[in-house]
């Protein structure tokens, strides 16, 4: 059964909300700007960083540690081999790997609503929330105390996940410890079947169904009902790996390159040296990017909430209030495409001179192409205003 609450927001409300959302807009947008000049300082350090490490590598075999090469930045390659099974004693799951994790999951109602808003005339809004409730399997609890509607009472939840970790493993001749391992993703399932024994051991008279990777708790799987819990099993194997990091002892660390950054990569398969730059060359260019994308849509947003209340102010008359919303959002749009490109063009000036120039062109095109354009609507309107010739 849904549930649907309408709620009215006065034109004066608006108002008020609006000219407050100004004030988070002023902070926002140096917030931004900040983000987008250090993204590109950190862009350029990790850059030079890795630069340095491609050009100071030196590749060794894994079947030796060369005391000569202490200090150095190493890179090797092997199969990994961590010497004991990881167990969840709780629940008697043992798994070879390099991580052994427990998802816990209860079936319990969740909450979901759809709002629609329509400005209404005099300025004032109305906003329709249609609540509705579904079952579903979740890893974290859900709080129904704040449900609209009754009925719909979660239990507290009883399992919790968790997580094994093999403290060390060995490449070779080194000795791989948690900085190497936390690097390593990739986990497959772990089928249960063949260790039912000592499942059931675990979980003494607690009725369970085991199938795949899975432990159910409840009286039918295919059916579950509320508060009905399972987890399941997933493990990181382990296999050939490729490491690049600062040979210390019979192990690696992070290397302190002079440009800043401190490296240390791991990757599966047997790869080479100049092949894991690359991937993290490849790596930093696309956190670069994400991170300038992420930056000018804040500007939008800025720029929009500073001026969301000419838009409040017009929707007395609510299509007024749409065409202004029109406008500013297109001016906004400019303005965080201009400012961010300057931000970025500053902060690569004294490394890449022509990128520079490059951008600020582009800002500096895109605004004049904005003004040209409002100066033609304008004329355009006059020209629709003017009284006919006699």
């Amino acid at each position: 059964m849904n549930v649907t609450v309408t709620t009215n927001t006065s034109w004066f409300s608006r108002i008020a909300s609006s000219f407050a959302g100004v004030i988070i807009g002023i902070i926002l947008i140096p917030v931004c700007i900040w983000a987008l000049s250090w993204n590109e300082g950190r862009a350029v350090q990790t850059e030079r960083s890795l630069t340095e490490g491609a050009g100071a590598v030196v590749t060794v075999p894994n079947t030796a540690v060369t005391p000569g090469n202490e200090g150095k930045l190493v890179h090797t390659t092997g199969p990994l081999v961590i010497a004991e099974p990881l167990t969840d004693t709780e629940y008697g799951v043992t798994a070879p790997g390099v991580r052994l994790t427990r998802t816990a999951e209860m079936y319990q109602w969740v909450e979901n609503s759809k709002s629609e808003t329509r400005t209404k005339l005099g300025g004032g809004e109305e906003t329709v929330t249609t609540y509705s409730y579904a079952r579903e399997w979740r890893s974290e609890p859900v709080d129904s105390s704040g449900f609209k509607q009754a009925g719909h009472d979660n239990p507290p939840m009883s399992i919790q996940s968790n997580e094994v970790k093999a403290p060390s493993g060995t490449l070779g001749a080194f000795t791989v410890r948690e900085n190497v391992l936390d690097s390593l993703s990739d986990a497959q399932p772990v089928a249960l079947g063949s260790q039912e024994a000592a499942i059931r051991a675990a979980i003494g008279d607690r009725a369970a169904q085991i199938s795949g990777n899975t432990i159910n708790f409840g009286a039918n799987p295919t059916t579950p009902a509320i508060g009905d819990t399972r987890i399941s099993y997933t493990a990181v194997p382990t296999g050939p790996i490729s490491v690049v990091g600062a040979q210390q002892g019979d192990t690696f660390a992070s290397y302190q390159a002079k440009a800043g950054d401190q490296i240390l990569l791991v990757s599966r398969g047997e790869e080479t040296a100049a092949a894991m730059f690359k991937t993290a060359q490849d790596n930093n260019r696309i956190l670069t990017w994400a991170i300038r994308i992420g930056g000018i849509f804040g500007l939008m947003i800025g720029f929009g909430m500073i001026m969301a209340p000419i838009g409040v102010l017009l929707d007395v008359l609510p299509f007024l209030g749409s065409i202004a919303r029109l406008g500013t959002g297109i001016f906004g749009f400019v303005l965080a495409i201009v400012v961010g490109f300057v931000t970025i063009a500053i902060a690569w000036i004294a490394v890449r001179p022509i990128l520079s120039i490059v951008l600020i062109s582009i800002a500096v095109g895109a605004f004049v192409l904005f003004a040209v354009y409002g100066k033609k609507k304008d004329k355009a309107r006059a020209a629709e205003a003017a009284p006919a010739p006699a």
